[in-house]
């Protein structure tokens, strides 16, 4: 076999290899894509059953995690008028089912507010003042952390480790407690002495951030 046709094998060869991988590509991606496509009812895995069947005959087919998925709420087809919110803390529900106009969240990536028809979204939430929008009234809650759960439905579920009413927050405690965590900082010598007097800071900061408006 001479020089130049093994040049020739090599660069068919390279070619078909390339082809190869982006047809395999485009296929991951079109798989990708697909699970994104949430059933509106759920799903019982056939292929795994029959496969199943064909195994064990005598054995009834152990639940697949495609078969325990819950139908994803409806997608209206009209906007509504008001958002409906659920507002919970691990030991009570502070808002259960309630409509609104808007409620605005301080998510990581900056305030955001939700009005009926908002995108679904999941956002991480940092301390600051969440403030749920009733017509002319205002009701403000300061929250350390959770995330909110925007549905496409125009339902919000908010879920927050601690949260507080804003007027209920005494402005002379949350001085003091600033005070006192950046002290710590300052005489910090490990790193979750550190750590948790940051945290302190932070906290009493978006407080005292919350309280000046």
């Amino acid at each position: 076999m001479t020089a130049a046709l093994k040049r020739k094998m090599l660069r068919h060869a390279a070619r078909r290899l390339a082809t190869t991988r982006a047809a395999a590509a485009a296929g991951r991606s079109s798989r990708a894509l697909s699970t994104a496509e949430v059933p509106a009812e759920a799903a019982t895995d056939s292929a795994f059953a029959e496969a199943w069947k064909k195994v064990a005959p005598n054995i009834e087919a152990p639940a697949t995690p495609m078969s325990l998925m819950q139908p994803r709420p409806p997608t209206l087809a009209a906007i509504p008028s008001k958002l409906t919110v659920n507002f919970v803390l691990p030991y009570k529900s502070e808002i259960a089912n309630k409509e609104v106009d808007m409620v605005i969240v301080p998510a990581t990536t900056g305030q955001m507010g939700v009005l009926p028809g908002h995108v679904s979204t999941i956002a991480e939430l940092k301390p600051g003042v969440l403030s749920v929008h009733e017509g002319n009234d205002i009701t403000k809650y300061f929250v350390s952390s959770g995330f909110a759960f925007v549905h496409a439905n125009s339902i919000a579920d908010i879920v927050a480790v601690e949260a507080v009413p804003l007027d209920q927050i005494d402005p002379a405690a949350v001085q003091q407690g600033l005070a006192e965590f950046n002290a710590k900082l300052g005489s910090a010598s490990t790193e979750l002495e550190k750590a948790e007097a940051q945290i302190g800071v932070d906290v009493h900061s978006a407080l005292n951030a919350a309280l000046a408006g």
